[in-house]
């Protein structure tokens, strides 16, 4: 590792003194924080690279690359990875960026006099309470660049599944509180079958207008290659897909159609009732998981005839993964992916209450769903290659179908 260290700040001097290389200082962060990361990977795992050693304790994997923003610029780094995931870079820092973002909003709801019982309490315990306006204006405005860069950035490749879902925050609208709509999509690139924070968007109401905007501001990005999106049956979504995603499936959230379901039966009766429902989707393929779904459905027509009436009504709806591969289908017939970044999106935004304004809750959020994009690049793969690869053996063979039949 020493020696390695040595070739490339040899390497690096030889630039400066010799070529008067322009890049200097970036290559020299490059070098030094490539040089950290193989230290750092090779304590984690116990033993340097190829190295046969009795204390070793993980198992290399490969590289991922990542651009890193610093000071003397974007620096792209190859991230050493292990098997199981547990290596991240120190120099990277997660979760600092929300941290920087959380303090930014709690500075601005102080200077703008927005005193709830949390801000107060934040403050004191944060330390700000001499801060002045224009050193929160700078930090805010340092914030919503990088929020901006990411927000904006092009998606390239395709994402053949995607799930959008919404939360709620409260903000300060016109001088009073209300509930602010923050709508966030996530999706599988088939290039790689890493996951990606597609984007986000927030708006007064998840109306259908509100949905088929959002979904066209990441076509404009770049989206493309949709083959489900996976989400809660929100006003106006399904439309939107079929609107802007043309050729893309719906897969209504079997976990929220569930509660839908058991809402309509007497308590007595929900684990019975939510027991039979659940025996659909331990079917093998498509044609076994629409029979069992119109055997239990008929089976509550007498006893629980509103059950038998959603039921009907939603099949094609939640039995759409069942057109998929097999080993996909765990991860697409729900938003659960989803619900858990919902859910620290909800647990950073609980610890302020109410935000000063708009402008704080995509400071704040963008910072969040940033560093989970971030954190994704160097975990393990949502989905294999090789089971990416099966979605387009089932497009051509439904393509060759009708060609079948024809002759």
């Amino acid at each position: 590792m020493a020696d390695e260290l040595r070739i490339g700040l040899s390497e690096l001097l030889r630039k400066a003194m010799i070529d008067q290389d322009a890049d200097f200082l970036n290559e020299g962060v490059r070098v030094l924080s490539q040089a950290l990361m193989e230290m750092e990977v090779q304590e984690h795992v116990g033993a340097a690279r190829h190295e046969r050693s009795a204390g070793r304790t993980g198992q290399r994997n490969g590289y991922r690359e990542r651009s890193w923003d610093t000071r003397v610029g974007t620096v792209e780094l190859k991230v050493p990875r292990v098997r199981d995931s547990s290596y991240f870079p120190s120099l990277l820092e997660p979760r600092r960026r929300a941290e920087r973002a959380l303090a930014a909003v709690v500075q601005e709801a102080y200077v703008h006099g927005v005193s709830t019982r949390k801000v107060d309490e934040l403050v004191k315990a944060l330390g700000i309470g001499g801060i002045s306006k224009s050193r929160v204006s700078e930090l805010c405005k340092e914030l919503d660049e990088e929020v901006e860069r990411f927000r904006n950035r092009p998606l390239e490749g395709s994402y053949p599944y995607v799930w959008v879902d919404a939360t709620y925050v409260k903000s300060r609208q016109d001088g009073h509180v209300a509930s602010t709509a923050v709508v966030i999509a996530v999706g599988v690139k088939a290039q790689t079958g890493e996951r990606e924070v597609l984007g986000f968007d927030v708006g007064p109401s998840e109306d259908g207008a509100f949905w088929s905007a959002f979904l066209r501001s990441l076509v404009a990005r770049g989206l493309r290659g949709v083959r489900l999106v996976t989400s809660d049956a929100h006003r106006g979504l399904k439309s939107a897909v079929e609107a802007v995603l043309v050729g893309a499936s719906w897969q209504r959230c079997r976990v929220h159609f569930m509660r839908n379901a058991l809402s309509l039966v007497p308590k007595a009766a929900q684990q019975m009732v939510g027991a039979t429902i659940r025996t659909v989707f331990a079917q093998p393929d498509w044609g076994s998981a629409h029979e069992q779904w119109r055997r239990v459905s008929e089976g509550f027509r007498h006893r629980f005839p509103r059950l038998t009436e959603l039921m009907e009504e939603a099949e094609e709806d939640v039995l759409s993964y069942a057109a998929f591969p097999g080993e996909h289908w765990q991860k697409i017939w729900s938003n659960n992916p989803l619900e858990r970044l919902n859910k620290e999106v909800k647990r950073r935004t609980n610890v302020v209450g109410i935000f000063p304004n708009e402008a704080a809750v995509i400071r704040l959020v963008g910072s969040v769903l940033s560093e989970q994009h971030d954190e994704w690049q160097v975990c393990k793969r949502y989905f294999s290659a090789g089971s990416l690869a099966k979605l387009d053996r089932r497009e051509e063979q439904l393509t060759e179908q009708p060609q079948l039949v024809a002759s």
